[in-house]
């Protein structure tokens, strides 16, 4: 591959400790038909559907292992993340959905449109829990005029033949020469099903905590991660946010039920012992009254391990 480890540490300005995006050097260098370095990239972080920007924006995020693409939640806005993230639609390969809200799932058909109409010709995996077959089949009817129109006229293969729907349950998902990928169900009410995912990749491991309450399973399923992507609740912020809803107390109750206070994430980043601890999915998201040293600070108090306070595009190596 062109593109070594030291080289993408150098060009995105990741020296040891140092995190940052990089993600104009490796678009500008990058050959069109490989997907990078190893990487991870956080295209989304906003937690919730709300759209205020381009950045944050809802959930998503990319995994890149040997040249091969790990997309993990689709929220709204992934389309244009990826490619700002330097990958070619076409080259789409897995994705992953923790469950189905909105923010996790609402750009999958046309994620999955959007890299056909850009030439994609090559399979597509797709596991998420039940309901992905009648979505996917849902959306493909709802483009069928389009669809056919363009297979017709412009002799494009059928997309509803390349991609290949998997609903997952907890334990093994996929497994593949080096690589292997598991879910867990987690706590999400009302939510029934809804799943990290962890991706053993050689000898690296990385852990996606979803959408979850406070889950002391999840640390022994994350056990020595190198980096354990967790989303992270800081109720002060969620308080001064909700201060302005008409529906707050519902909505509060329902939100301090389905996510982890950010002192708990910390929590069970500690019992999990993980190399590094990535949050991500930030409720509230894009508040400038809380920067990211008062999110560090919070779960500071509980873990003393590698903290990144994570962003839109940040980028992360493997």
């Amino acid at each position: 591959m062109a593109f070594t480890r030291r080289r993408f540490l150098i060009k995105s300005g990741l020296a040891i400790g140092v995190f940052g995006s990089g993600v104009k050097p490796i678009l500008a260098q990058q050959p069109p038909n490989e997907a990078g370095p190893d990487r991870i990239v956080l295209l989304g972080t906003r937690g919730g559907p709300f759209i205020g920007g381009y950045s944050p924006s809802p959930s998503a995020n990319l995994l890149v292992y040997k040249g091969v693409p790990y997309v993990i939640d689709t929220g709204y806005g992934v389309t244009f993340k990826l490619v700002d993230a330097g990958l070619r639609l076409p080259l789409l390969r897995y994705i992953f959905i923790t469950h189905h809200h909105s923010d996790h799932n609402l750009e999958l058909g046309p994620l999955l449109y959007n890299a056909w109409a850009n030439g994609l010709r090559t399979p597509v995996d797709v596991y998420a829990p039940t309901g992905l077959y009648s979505m996917l089949s849902a959306y493909w009817e709802s483009n069928r005029f389009d669809i056919e129109t363009r297979i017709a006229d412009e002799g494009r293969p059928d997309p509803r033949k390349l991609v290949a729907a998997h609903e997952l349950s907890e334990g093994l998902v996929l497994s593949r020469d080096d690589v292997r990928v598991s879910a867990l169900k987690v706590i999400h009410p009302p939510v029934t099903e809804s799943y990290a995912f962890k991706f053993q990749l050689g000898d690296k491991t990385v852990v996606f905590s979803g959408d979850t309450a406070f889950f002391p399973p999840l640390a022994d399923f994350a056990m020595g991660a190198d980096y354990l992507v967790h989303e992270a609740l800081y109720v002060p912020g969620l308080d001064a946010v909700l201060s302005h809803v008409g529906n707050a107390d519902r909505l509060k109750a329902s939100i301090l039920s389905h996510h982890t206070r950010v002192e708990d994430v910390g929590r069970i980043a500690a019992m999990a012992n993980v190399k590094t601890l990535v949050l991500n999915h930030f409720v509230p998201a894009g508040d400038k009254n809380v920067a990211p040293e008062v999110w560090r600070d919070a779960v500071r108090t509980t873990f003393a391990g590698n903290i990144v306070v994570g962003k839109d595009m940040l980028q992360l190596p493997l």
